[in-house]
C-alpha cells in the first residue's frame, strides 16, 4: 500500500524505510569481460568513472563507443553541471541522460527512510511513445542494479500504473506532463526531492503546448540551484532559450550539428512527382524487393489515415499511429511493427518521435514536413545503430518549396529526380505484404471514396484537419 505523504512538524516523519539494496546479480562480472579497443576520435565508456553494474547494463545494450552527445556532454553531467543540448532524436541522447541519471544514484545512494512514490530523477517527454522508450531504456540499463524506473502516460490504465508504484520505490521517473501532474494533485507521486531533473525535446513541449504543465511540474521539484537539470532541444528558438534561462542554473551548451545526423548513414533520394501521382508512385515503392519494413510520414492526421485505409486495401500490411488513434490500439501496433508482423507504418511527426526500431529498411516522406527539423527526425529512424539506410521524398507541386528550407538546416543540395516510369503506371497486384481478407462490395465503394480523398488531400467538406 502506498503511503500518503502528509504535514508533520519538523523532526518528525511519516515514511517507511526504503529498500536500499545496491549492487549486480550474484554472476561474477568485470571489465574484463567487457572489452573495447581505444580507437581514434572515439570515446569509450570505459573512459568515464562508470558504477560497474551500469557497465554491465551498457554491455547488454551492445554499446562500445559513445556517440558525438555523449562524449560532449558525460564529461559535464557527470561533474554536476546543468547542461542545455541542442540534439535530433537518433543521436544518443537518452543514453547521456540516463547514464549520468543512473551513475548520480548508484554513487549517493539514499541514507535515510523514503515515501513510496518519492521520485530521485524525473524527465519529462512530450509524447507517451518517447516516454515509454525512454523508460524501456532506462530499464535495461538498470538491469544488474536495485534501481527502479516508472513511466506514466495518459491514455493508459491509471489504477494499473498506480499499482506498480506502489511495489517499488522510484529512483526514476518518466512521464508526460498531463499524466505526471494527475499523480502529483493526487499525492501518489512526490518531486519535492527530485535531484536530476531532465527535459526532453523542449521545443516539441513548446509545439504542443505543453509549458504551462511542465512549468507547474518544475515547480513541485526543488529549486534549480539544488537540483542538476538537463534540457534537450532539436532547435534553439528564443522561446526554448528563454525556458532554459528559468530553468537551468549556469548550464553549459552542448550542440550536435543535424547535417552530420542525417547524412552519415542514410541515402536520401527526393522524387519530383505530382499530386495525383503520389500513391501510386508510394504503392510501387513498397512492393519492391529491397523495402523490407518502412515509415511512411505525413504532416497530418486526415491525410495518415486515408493513406492506411487505402494501403490496407492495396494488400499492404499496414499499421496507423498518430493523436486520434487510442493510446493502447498504438501501443499494440508499434509492438506488430516491432515484431515485423506490420511491414508499413504510417506516422505523424508527433507520433513518430517516439518510434525506436531496429532494422527500418526506409522512411518514406509522403509530404514534405513544414519544419525542418522535422524532416532529420523524420529520417533519423532509418540508418541506424551503424546500419544504413533510405529516405525518399516526395515533392509535388503543393510542397516543393518546403525543400530550400531542409537544405539550409543540412548544409547540403537534395539530389531531385523523376521517378522512374515504372514507379508511376499502373498499380499491378500486390503479393509481398498480401492480406487474406476479403472485400466486400460496400467496403470496395467506401476504399474508392478514401482514394478520391487522399489524392486530393483534404476532408470531403474541404476542411483542413491539423496534425497532431
Amino acid at each position: 500500500m502506498i503511503e500518503n505523504k502528509v504535514e508533520t512538524p519538523a523532526g518528525e516523519q511519516n515514511k517507511k524505510p526504503a529498500n536500499r539494496t545496491r549492487g549486480s546479480s550474484s554472476k561474477p562480472w568485470d571489465l574484463s569481460q567487457f572489452k573495447v579497443s581505444p580507437e581514434q576520435g572515439k570515446a569509450r565508456f570505459h573512459d568515464f568513472d562508470l558504477p560497474l553494474e551500469l557497465m554491465r547494463g551498457i554491455q547488454d545494450a551492445g554499446f562500445e563507443y559513445c556517440t558525438p552527445i555523449q562524449a560532449a556532454s558525460l564529461p559535464h553531467t557527470l561533474n554536476g553541471h546543468d547542461i542545455v543540448g541542442k540534439a535530433q532524436t537518433g543521436t544518443g541522447k537518452t543514453a547521456a541522460f540516463l547514464l549520468k541519471i543512473i551513475t548520480d544514484l548508484l554513487n549517493h545512494p539514499i541514507e535515510g527512510d523514503r515515501f513510496m512514490g518519492e521520485a530521485r530523477a524525473l524527465i519529462l517527454a512530450p509524447t507517451r511513445e518517447l516516454a515509454i522508450q525512454i523508460g524501456d531504456d532506462a530499464t535495461q540499463l538498470l538491469k544488474h542494479t536495485k534501481l527502479k524506473a516508472h513511466t506514466l502516460v495518459g491514455g493508459m490504465d491509471y489504477g494499473k500504473q498506480l499499482q506498480k508504484m506502489q511495489k517499488h520505490h522510484c529512483d526514476i521517473l518518466v512521464g508526460t506532463p498531463g499524466r505526471l501532474l494527475d499523480f502529483a494533485n493526487n499525492r501518489d507521486v512526490y518531486l519535492d526531492q527530485v535531484e536530476v531533473l531532465v527535459i526532453d525535446e523542449a521545443d516539441r513541449m513548446l509545439d504542443m503546448g505543453f509549458i504551462p504543465q511542465v512549468r507547474r511540474l518544475v515547480g513541485l521539484t526543488p529549486k534549480r540551484e539544488d537540483r542538476q537539470s538537463l534540457l534537450f532541444s532539436a532547435t534553439f528558438t528564443p522561446e526554448v532559450l528563454r525556458l532554459s534561462n528559468n530553468w537551468t542554473d549556469n548550464p553549459v551548451t552542448v550542440e550536435v550539428g543535424a547535417e552530420r545526423i542525417a547524412t552519415d548513414t542514410v541515402d536520401q533520394k527526393v522524387y519530383i512527382t505530382t499530386a495525383a501521382e503520389k500513391f501510386t508512385l508510394l504503392s510501387n515503392i513498397l512492393s519492391k524487393d529491397d523495402v523490407d519494413n518502412v515509415i511512411v510520414f505525413a504532416n497530418r492526421r486526415d491525410i495518415c489515415r486515408r493513406l492506411e485505409e487505402k494501403l490496407v486495401k492495396q494488400g499492404f500490411k499496414t499499421g496507423l499511429l498518430s493523436g486520434d488513434v487510442p493510446q493502447n490500439r498504438r501501443m499494440k501496433t508499434l509492438d506488430s511493427f516491432k515484431s515485423g508482423s506490420l511491414k508499413v507504418m504510417v506516422a505523424t511527426d508527433v507520433a513518430g518521435r517516439g518510434i525506436h526500431v531496429d532494422g527500418i529498411s526506409h522512411v518514406i516522406n509522403y509530404t514534405l514536413p513544414e519544419e525542418p527539423e522535422d524532416y532529420v527526425h523524420r529520417i533519423g529512424r532509418t540508418g541506424r545503430a551503424g546500419k544504413t539506410g533510405t529516405s525518399i521524398s516526395f515533392a509535388c507541386e503543393d510542397d516543393a518549396f518546403l525543400l530550400e528550407p531542409i537544405e539550409k538546416l543540412l548544409g547540403m543540395k537534395l539530389a531531385c529526380t523523376m521517378p522512374e516510369e515504372s514507379l508511376v503506371q499502373a498499380l499491378p497486384s500486390r503479393q509481398k505484404f498480401a492480406s487474406k481478407k476479403p472485400v466486400t462490395k460496400a467496403a470496395q465503394v467506401q476504399a474508392d471514396m478514401v482514394e478520391k480523398q487522399v489524392n486530393e488531400q483534404t476532408e470531403p467538406d474541404g476542411e483542413t484537419v491539423k496534425a497532431d
